[in-house]
Formats: structure tokens, sequence, C-alpha cells
């Protein structure tokens, strides 16, 4: 009787040792179990690492430069400027200044035409004459203004300063009904893309017309898309007017942002082939500065009508 009990008291006791197995992850209790690992605390001022996004195919790529380029225009109706021209002679060693091609000019532009009122500056307050001008890239004339449309195609061939060029677009735009990204016909074709620091190094070439469509490499800022160093093709006329000779140059065109757009400060030209470099020399080599840019509000209208200077020699800006 009390062996009967005993092994069903035995039976029962192994079940329920199973039974507490079974109920340990891995079907055993450990020998020495020893607590999880604490979390390891990351510090304070701990940033997940960015991803860096990619850049958009190359073609897309410089539709938004060019997009945020021109979403700035059309420019302000005025602006004025210093212009400084540095040139040098073949003569001397080192050469000596270009005394002739070397000058400043304070500019009143008005933008709508590229008409402008210029003034050479001299020594202490002492100005030169009231002179009309209409700066212009590729033309027998000194390049300009700041704000001008570094995207625009050069001329086909040579323009009087008194030939007025077409005004851009302006007004309020219509209703949008719907939006469709297009990216257009280029141009150019995109041969290189790089990320150089701060700077997204654009390589251009064109696929028509090389002599004026003239960019050739576009520096922009890796953030905003805004141009900020601008390589072009452009023009040395030796000589004036429509039977100069001309010689092919290559412009490093270095721009900044004032009131919110970007406008050209400072232009290094030196020629483009070797043809140039051999005939022209030391005066081939320009440098332009583009200071003192403002946007006024408001211009006398006189300023922009060279019939109407000799009447305003004792009102004229210095």
């Amino acid at each position: 009787m009390i062996s009967s009990y005993v092994k069903r008291l035995v039976i029962v006791l192994g079940c329920l040792t199973v039974l507490a197995i079974a109920a340990v992850p891995g079907g055993a209790v450990p020998a020495s179990a020893s607590p999880p690992p604490a979390r390891e605390l990351l510090p304070a001022n701990y940033h997940p690492p960015v991803t860096p996004s990619p850049l958009p195919s190359p073609e897309r790529l410089l539709y938004l430069i060019r997009r945020q380029f021109r979403s700035h225009r059309p420019p302000p109706p005025y602006e004025t400027y210093t212009l400084v021209r540095a040139q040098l002679t073949n003569y001397g060693d080192p050469p000596y200044p270009d005394l002739v091609n070397s000058y400043t000019y304070h500019i009143w532009c008005r933008t709508v035409d590229d008409a402008c009122l210029g003034r050479k500056v001299y020594r202490g307050t002492a100005r030169g004459y009231l002179e009309f001008l209409r700066p212009e890239f590729n033309q027998a004339r000194d390049p300009g203004p700041p704000t001008a449309d570094l995207f625009q195609p050069a001329p086909r061939h040579f323009v009087p300063v008194s030939v007025s060029p077409s005004p851009e677009p302006t007004g309020t735009l219509p209703p949008i009904i719907a939006s469709v990204t297009v990216l257009g016909e280029f141009d150019y074709r995109v041969t290189h893309v790089a990320v150089e620091g701060d700077y997204i190094h654009v390589s251009l070439i064109p696929l028509r017309d090389p002599n004026r469509n003239r960019l050739r490499e576009l520096y922009v800022d890796r953030k905003t898309l805004e141009l900020r160093k601008v390589i072009a093709t452009d023009k040395f006329f030796d000589g004036t007017g429509p039977h100069a000779q001309v010689f092919p140059m290559l412009f490093t065109i270095t721009l900044d942002m004032l009131d919110g757009r970007p406008v050209v400060t400072a232009i290094h030209g030196q020629p483009a082939t070797e043809e140039g470099r051999q005939y022209l020399g030391h005066l081939g080599v320009v440098d332009y500065t583009f200071k003192d840019i403002t946007f006024p509000k408001t211009l006398p209208a006189w300023y922009f009508n060279p019939d109407d200077y000799a009447q305003h020699q004792n009102d004229a800006p210095i």
C-alpha cells in the first residue's frame, strides 16, 4: 500500500520537474544565470550620420542651375556700380601698366535696355565728360552690367552701342492650372560633374554654335545651386568697329550675392588660343572689378539719353 503510494508520488514529482524545465528558454536552467548587459547610453550631442543625397542627372542638374539663376530675373530696373579695368603693356620687366586701357568708371545703368551713363574717374573728385555706354559681353566694349544674364547666347555679329537689346519679359504670371516639369532643349551637353568642397563643378560643351553658346565651366553652391564662378568664352577686339581684328578669349567670371541675387564682381580674361597669346602678349590679359554695386529705386531719365547730356553738365552725377 505504502509502496504504491510512493510510486505515485515519484511520478507526480517527475511530471512537475519536466514542466518546470520546459518553461525555461533553451530547455534548461543555466548553471549561472547573469543579468542582461546594460543598454549603452549615447552622448547627449550625438547625431546619427547623414547619408548625402545623390546628385540629380547631369541634364536635370543643368536645368536646376539655370532655373535658379533665372529665378532672380528680371533684375532691378536700375543699378549703379564702379568698373575698374586693369591691363598691362608688352614693355618693361615686369610689364608697365597700360595707362590707356586701364581706367575706372562710375556707371549708372537702366537694366531694361542696358542703357548707361558713364563718367571716367580720375584722382580725387575729378571726373571725365558724360558718356553713353551699353555694357555687353562679346562686344567691342567693356562687359557688364553686374546683373547680366550669363546664360544668354553671345550676339551673332557686331552690335553698335546705339542698338537697344530686346527687353526681358516682365509682368504678372498667368494663374497656374497644372504643373508639369519640362527640361526643354539645351544648347550644352554636360561632360563632367564633381563635388568640390562647398561647390558643384559642372563642365559643358556646346551642342551647336560654339561661338554663341559660350559657357564652358560652372561652379555652383552645392546647397543653393547659386552660381559662384563661370568660365566662358568672349572676344578681344584689336581695333574698333566691325572691322576690328578679333581673338577668342576665356573669361573667368566671379559672382557674389547682393540683396539676394547673384552679381558679377570680377572677371579675369586671357587669350584662348596660342595665336592670340603670341600676337597680344600681355595686352591680351585683362582684369575687371565691379564694386560699389547698388540698386536705386529710380534714376533721372536724362541719364539714358545722350542728346540731353549737354544741358545737364552742371547737375551731372559724380
